[in-house]
């Protein structure tokens, strides 16, 4: 993209063209990366198997870890180079994506070698039994430590490119990796052709993103001449200049996703007290609410540069404006879920499984955790809105309450008042809580800009 292209999007087209252009592209990537998940347990479950299907579940909360790594240097990355756009300063931004990329890089292989040396004892906490173990780490080996690195390239990358106004492209090398983990899954999994079980998704997750990821290195590559992103090695110079900047941005991103880990590992612990047919339930359900989330993540992203952009060149009624629309498109969607997951609970999780016990469980399930989407579909554009300001310490906050704080007290409060079913109640109450305190910045920051009219 070049200068002129990237400052018309972002500068003079109609704020709901621009932003539309920004977040249809991530919405459909979102979408393509929700369904090769659902995949997964889709064809895991076909196996009729609630052993397998479990351990897709329990392996799920380290796998969220490595979004956790991306996003640190993704949307840190990304705020700290679509803020250097809108000062006109395309050097610093190829420095800051640089930086971005390889310690980025350096922090995906320290994680997959960790997780490997220590795969026995994280996987029990997080719920996993000796009737489960060995399918987990078959699923895990492949997802967390062979594909690591690559699953956290795929979204530390498609951030940077988004970052400069080229959505659709990022969202083209998202897509063509989800595309493939779904052409992969049946062809792994089922008895009739490989039928290597949870260990068959695992490959094709790994293999679908390493695919992307390399998509995603050479667009950046061969695009060096209209490009406002480098990886060269010889910008890590500049190290001391940027990284701070960029963690501190992405560290309440980063901080959420992996306190989301302990948040889903806590609860899958509490579940895997009850029946192995709950645990399966709650994999399930874990599955459908990623709908409306993965939407509100897309739109967030989609955001992030446009909003990092006009409130660096100091547009704000454009930033006001692009905000505003944004989350009714979130919240719009969000409830649109909420009226079908309540209406077809059961139907929904015989989608995965045949079994009735685990429709049974992840049908009452579903109808208390879905009351959280249209406050998550509000709060996680907030949180971006601050990240993209550089409004580190409000999305700290925010982010910690939504996941992190509040969490494991209320899995024990809500296990005690209702025993299993109290559980599913926890997401809706801390997704309020950190509404409640993301509106209240957002006002502050409101009355702060007024003098600058």
């Amino acid at each position: 993209m070049t200068a002129d292209e990237r400052n018309q999007l972002f500068e003079t087209l109609p704020v709901r063209q621009a932003v539309r252009r920004q977040i249809v592209p991530a919405i459909i990537s979102q979408m393509i990366a929700l369904i090769y998940n659902l995949a997964d347990t889709y064809f895991v479950g076909m196996r009729n198997s609630p052993t397998e299907t479990a351990a897709v579940t329990v392996a799920y909360s380290s796998f969220v870890m490595l979004t956790a790594i991306s996003n640190l240097f993704g949307v840190g990355g990304a705020s700290a180079i679509a803020r250097a756009l809108g000062r006109r300063e395309t050097g610093r931004a190829r420095e800051l994506a640089a930086v971005s990329f390889w310690f980025g890089l350096a922090s995906a292989a320290l994680f997959s070698l960790l997780f490997a040396l220590l795969a026995r004892p994280i996987l029990y906490l997080a719920g996993a039994t000796d009737a489960t173990y060995a399918a987990t780490i078959g699923y895990a080996r492949w997802t967390i430590v062979i594909g690591g690195p690559f699953t956290i390239l795929n979204v530390l990358l498609a951030n940077l490119v988004r970052a400069e106004g080229r959505a659709a492209r990022a969202s083209f090398g998202v897509s063509l990796g989800g595309v493939l983990n779904i052409l992969l899954d049946p062809l792994l999994i089922l008895p009739r052709f490989a039928d290597l079980g949870a260990a068959g998704a695992g490959i094709a997750t790994a293999a679908s993103n390493a695919a992307a990821a390399l998509f995603l290195l050479l667009s950046i590559l061969s695009r060096r001449g209209d490009t406002a992103l480098s990886l060269r090695l010889k910008d890590l110079r500049h190290t001391r200049a940027h990284l701070r900047g960029i963690l501190a941005v992405g560290f309440p991103s980063a901080l959420q996703y992996a306190l989301t880990v302990v948040a889903i590992a806590a609860q899958a612990k509490f579940v895997s007290r009850y029946p192995t047919e709950a645990v399966a339930a709650l994999g399930i359900v874990k599955k459908l609410d990623q709908l409306p989330l993965y939407f509100s993540i897309g739109v967030s992203s989609g955001l992030l540069p446009l909003l990092a952009y006009t409130d660096s060149a100091g547009d704000r009624a454009r930033r006001r404006a692009a905000f505003r629309y944004g989350c009714a498109v979130s919240f719009g969607f969000s409830m649109l879920c909420l009226i079908l997951f309540e209406a077809f609970a059961a139907p929904l999780a015989s989608i995965f499984i045949g079994d009735p016990t685990t429709i049974a469980y992840a049908a009452s399930f579903l109808r208390r955790m879905v009351t959280a989407m249209p406050l998550m579909s509000l709060a996680y554009p907030m949180i971006i809105q601050f990240q993209a300001m550089g409004r580190v310490r409000e999305s700290l906050i925010c982010s910690v309450l939504r996941k992190g704080v509040l969490d494991i007290p209320l899995l024990f409060l809500m296990d005690a008042v209702a025993p299993l079913y109290g559980l599913m109640w926890v997401q809706p109450i801390v997704d309020g809580v950190s509404l409640a305190a993301a509106l209240w910045f957002l006002l502050r920051i409101q009355r702060e800009e007024i003098p600058e009219k």
